[in-house]
């Protein structure tokens, strides 16, 4: 059994392609007492407007700027105690391996949660939710989706729990 302590100090970083149920997952975790940190959310309250409605280039900016801001946060609040789950992508081993590091040099253990869902329940999840607008809502076409898929980098052996997401 985990000593309540060591699980007190815990950040749990999401992993998953858009649609895969990142946010669905750290939300439940916010109701545990976690601190949800989201990129889009951030930039969301940053520029109140859909990622996709910007120059690629220039939301590629904004996501940078934004993770600093919330790696910011995430020191501020491991130096507070508290638990933290992080809403992000995770989609390459070296940004996952980054964060391992600034997590376990604040005395942290780390989760790696990968939500594993196939194509086409992603489509189906995007379908949905490209409907919906707000700062969750960032609307993924076709084509930003196969891009995700390509880019993806899928944690093997990375002490990653996977939660695989199925047609529903």
């Amino acid at each position: 059994m985990i000593a309540r302590a060591e699980t007190e100090r815990t950040v749990v970083m999401m992993c998953g392609v858009a649609g895969s149920g990142k946010t669905t997952h750290a939300r439940a975790r916010e109701e545990q007492g976690y601190v949800r940190l989201s990129i889009d959310e951030a930039i969301w309250a940053r520029y109140g407007r859909d990622g996709a409605e910007f120059d690629p280039q220039v939301y590629e900016q904004y996501q940078a700027d934004a993770e600093e801001e919330l790696r910011q946060e995430l020191m501020r609040l491991m130096r507070a105690g508290r638990r933290v789950v992080l809403d992000y992508s995770f989609w390459q081993r070296a940004t996952r391996e980054r964060y391992k590091s600034l997590i376990e040099s604040y005395g942290y253990r780390w989760e790696l949660v990968y939500l594993k869902a196939d194509p086409e329940t992603l489509r189906r999840r995007l379908a949905v939710r490209n409907e919906l607008g707000g700062p969750n809502g960032v609307t993924v076409s076709e084509s930003v989706l196969e891009k995700y898929l390509a880019g993806f980098e899928e944690p093997h052996g990375e002490g990653e729990h996977t939660i695989v997401q199925g047609a529903r």
